[in-house]
């Protein structure tokens, strides 16, 4: 048996009787409630839509199909394709105007029925159509970074996996799946290629071979209910196999003229929404259903109600040409109609999320870098150019819609972390998440929280930064600082400070007003756990007031399995020798899905967690961190926090969590093309104020780095649940190796202009957020 007569043979065993229909003869407003509610539980409030460009490539087609106006005969057109510079000068329009996506639409197989169109080819050096198509969407791509998405007709195997290697996604409507159509009389006769067998093939190759694929019906063509039903369970069955259908399209018949079926009766608005309804219902919560605006523009109201989650592919500047009688809408007109309905407009790529997530199965290679580059943690556009480590940038303003409408239940999860509810992995995922008016509501909530909790004073700490060497035998791909013996050309020159230079350092510290010094540098391979203990006592004897916070995890780790010693032991051996906290770096993302990517070789979340559990007990405080903005979701992030949590719930010994937004311009991960580009400003924003939510009461200090995020940045997540701007550094190096412009030192006198800037007081305090005496703020303003 072949596999369309397989699938065939399914939708018979699935679909028998007229009786087995009867189930969605219910009322419509019932279908729709229930299509709704599992769209929501699937997609929440978010509508998506593509920013594309419309590329015509050639409006020859082999195909008579009796509603279509797209295709035309050599004597109209004045050429039979596009030529590569008119393609070039439609996609870089869409270029200029913010578009990602390009979308190829051509007829089917002209070359078979047009001489003019076989001569075109064969004087270009071309043998077919996909050919052609083929070579323009590689140059679209090299030429200006959009990304393919290919509607050439029905496909060999073979043209499949040609036009993989130029397109980052392909579609073809199946239209619908039943054989008496395609008869005399009925609107696809003549036209070889809307054979149903002929489509079901195309879109069964195309999942064996891993393509992110749209297909969807046509409605109102001369089909019955059941011809409906019957056309959606058969692209059910072929998603089920493969994975591969991204979105499911109910296309509504509009009559046109100049066409057999100009007098034809279109669909009525119930028929659109009953079968939309109907196919949310047949697919669930995960599929993205769509139907096009502009072939509704009266009903948007009722097709978000009727389930779909997707408004389809939406251009600033060419027109529809399959449906030319029918706009696109605006999108400012699109985003306020959604947001009327409740809902939130986002944008996307010609590629959902969940296929970006799992790229390396089903986007071709070098398309991979393009999509990471434009994306943020959820797969969806970065939508400005705002980056961790760019001095005197611009911040992105959170404008609030006046069409927006809250949320009762996402108002309900921000309520209970206000009041010290400890909220679930999905909940903090939800808060993250947050889109338009939603990141205000967190935003406000964090402010108030943070005032209730610390007050109005700007905390900072005057404290100079000692990295001690940056040779380490370790290779986190995102770490610009460290140096091996094989890579002296890279960013400087490797280096490992002596004990005389590093107390010389901590007094220049101590006589320009600082109360601490902060140590971490790269794992030597020489070093043992002596040497950490040997820098503790060497400060703590040329200047015992001065507060020592000071290796990372990973090196007390390494420190004690060089010395062979239990935790316990040696961290307590660095407590004697004068040692009074721990920063909580090494941490990255606290979970093992990205740990193995982002550093295999470093300690594991356990780890790390059993370093800071035993200097906690042993009554050792510590800050904590979290880096963000790499190759984690949201629900990495979430983790992450939750377990914070859950360490202070038991120990209560962070005195802090500094968010770090991912600093990428150097970093080796992105320089091999295998991470975003740091975090969008919005997850910037949600960081902090999410942080300071859910850790609500347990952690109550949010600190923000004003390396990372410059004094602008600092300034508005100070208003977004932080309290405290971090220390003076005097000497910054880690961040700065990254690419990071914001400059090694921030004095105290800055520190006290940014506060008073936002209005606030602004306060010194010590490494464990106590009070500095009158001598050394004198001392630090000298």
């Amino acid at each position: 048996m072949n596999d369309v007569s397989f699938i065939k043979k399914k939708n018979a065993l699935q679909l028998t009787t007229k009786e087995q229909c009867e189930s969605f003869e219910r009322p419509l407003v019932e279908l729709m409630e229930e299509a709704a509610k599992i769209r929501d539980n699937g997609f929440g409030r978010i509508i998506t839509y593509s920013r594309k460009v419309f590329i015509p490539l050639t409006q020859l087609c082999r195909n008579v199909c009796h509603y279509c106006t797209f295709a035309q005969t050599p004597k109209i057109l004045e050429t039979s394709y596009l030529s590569p510079r008119e393609v070039l000068e439609i996609a870089k329009k869409g270029q200029a105007t913010g578009c990602k996506e390009a979308l190829f639409t051509l007829g089917d197989k002209p070359e078979r029925r047009y001489k003019e169109a076989k001569s075109f080819l064969i004087e270009n050096g071309y043998q077919s159509t996909i050919e052609y198509l083929h070579e323009m969407a590689e140059m679209v791509f090299q030429e200006t970074g959009l990304l393919p998405h290919l509607n050439p007709g029905t496909l060999n195997a073979n043209e499949i996996a040609l036009l993989r290697k130029s397109s980052i996604s392909m579609g073809l409507m199946l239209e619908n799946s039943s054989e008496r159509l395609t008869q005399s009389g009925f609107c696809h006769h003549g036209s070889p290629d809307k054979l149903p067998k002929v489509r079901i093939k195309t879109i069964l190759d195309a999942g064996k071979q891993n393509v992110p694929f749209t297909s969807g019906i046509l409605i109102g063509i001369g089909e019955s209910r059941i011809e409906r039903i019957e056309s959606l369970i058969t692209l059910k069955n072929l998603h089920e196999r493969f994975g591969h259908l991204q979105e499911i399209i109910i296309q509504n018949f509009r009559a046109k003229d100049n066409t057999l079926m100009e007098n034809a009766s279109e669909p009525d608005i119930n028929e659109l929404l009953w079968t939309i309804a109907i196919t949310r219902i047949l697919f669930g919560k995960k599929m993205s259903i769509q139907s096009p605006p502009n072939l509704s523009p009266e009903a948007y109201p009722e097709l978000i109600k009727a389930g779909i989650n997707d408004w389809g592919g939406v251009s600033p500047i060419t027109p529809d040409y399959v449906n030319p009688e029918a706009p696109w809408p605006h999108l400012e007109e699109l985003s306020q109609r959604t947001e009327a309905s409740g809902k939130i407009l986002l944008e996307r790529l010609a590629v959902y999320p969940n296929y970006i997530e799992e790229k390396s199965k089903w986007i071709d290679k070098k398309f991979h870098t393009q999509v990471l580059h434009a994306t943020d943690a959820e797969g969806l556009p970065k939508m400005n150019t705002w980056a961790a480590g760019i001095a005197q940038q611009e911040i992105p303003s959170l404008t609030l819609s006046k069409n927006y409408k809250s949320n009762k239940a996402f108002s309900r999860i921000i309520y209970r972390a206000y009041a010290g509810d400890e909220l679930n992995e999905s909940e903090v995922v939800q808060l993250l998440q947050a889109r338009s008016g939603e990141v205000a509501e967190i935003v406000q909530a964090a402010d108030r929280l943070r005032q209730e909790i610390n007050g109005p004073a700007v905390t900072y700490v005057v404290t100079r930064n000692i990295n001690y060497t940056n040779i380490c035998g370790f290779k986190c791909k995102f770490c610009a600082f460290s140096k091996g013996k094989m890579n002296d050309h890279l960013r400087g020159r490797p280096y490992n400070l002596n004990l005389d230079e590093i107390v010389n350092r901590v007094q220049e510290a101590w006589e320009r007003g600082a109360v601490e010094v902060c140590l971490q540098g790269g794992i030597h391979p020489e070093y043992t756990g002596q040497t950490y203990i040997d820098i503790v006592k060497a400060i703590k004897a040329n200047i015992p007031q001065m507060h020592v916070h000071a290796f990372s995890p990973l090196e007390i780790f390494q420190g004690a399995k060089t010395l062979n010693l239990p935790l316990k032991t040696y961290i307590q051996d660095l407590i004697d020798a004068g040692l009074d906290s721990l920063p909580g770096t090494a941490a990255e993302i606290l979970d093992d899905e990205v740990r193995s990517i982002l550093c295999p070789d470093k300690l594991s979340t356990s780890q790390w967690f059993k370093v800071i559990d035993t200097a906690h007990r042993l009554g050792l405080k510590s800050t904590a961190t979290i880096m963000f903005g790499h190759i984690e979701r949201p629900i990495h992030v979430a983790r992450h926090l939750t377990r914070l949590r859950k360490q202070q719930q038991l120990t209560g010994g962070f005195s802090e969590l500094v968010p770090l937004p991912f600093v990428h311009m150097e970093a080796p991960i992105y320089l091999k093309g295998r991470s975003r580009k740091g975090p969008s400003w919005r997850e910037v924003l949600l960081t902090h104020a999410v942080s300071r939510l859910v850790l609500n009461p347990w952690i109550t200090n949010i600190q923000a780095s004003w390396v990372k995020l410059g004094t602008e940045g600092v300034a508005a997540c100070l208003k977004a649940g932080a309290n405290d701007m971090g220390g003076t550094l005097m000497d910054e190096s880690i961040t700065r190796a990254a690419g990071a412009k914001n400059g090694q030192e921030m004095t105290p006198q800055k520190m006290d202009e940014l506060a008073l800037k936002l209005k606030r007081p602004s306060k010194q305090r010590t490494t464990l957020y106590q009070c500095v005496s009158n001598e050394r703020q004198m001392v630090s303003f000298s």
